[in-house]
């Protein structure tokens, strides 16, 4: 049975996008993440540096989300997180919702637990002249 324990919740910024264009994979852009907050009751960051990025493949109806970026927690150590997904354009109407499967990594032993979980997670989009903030909810995988 598939259990899902609540990790966090993320607001993440995301600069316009860069469309770099139909490729053999389909339509891509990259966009930079400009800010991320994450809050939960096992863990609390911000995003550490500038090296992070949201990269997006558009074939037909679906984005093929593919996301990097470091953490920073408010207690100062670094957590990489990586994760991919799926956003459906079929049903704007409806709202735009990405669903991604993150991982962690990281050398700090108060949060190795994290190198061991699978988490699962929705994101609600909102898209303005200045970028997309993207609301996340994460949970756990037991």
């Amino acid at each position: 049975m598939i259990e899902l324990i609540p990790l966090c919740t993320a607001i993440i910024d995301v600069a316009p996008p860069l469309a770099v264009g139909a490729g053999p994979a389909g339509v891509r852009s990259i966009s930079d993440i400009r800010s991320v907050r994450v809050e939960g009751d096992r863990m609390r960051a911000s995003l550490a540096g500038a090296a992070a990025a949201d990269w997006m493949v558009l074939n037909g109806v679906v984005g093929i989300i593919d996301v990097r970026m470091t953490l920073r927690t408010d207690d100062d150590a670094l957590i990489f997180v990586q994760y991919g997904g799926r956003l459906d354009l079929a049903n704007r109407a409806d709202g735009l919702f990405a669903h991604v499967a993150p991982v962690f990594e990281t050398g700090d032993e108060r949060y190795a637990w994290l190198n061991a979980i699978q988490a699962i997670g929705k994101g609600r989009l909102v898209t303005g002249p200045d970028g997309t903030r993207i609301e996340y909810e994460f949970c756990e995988v037991r």
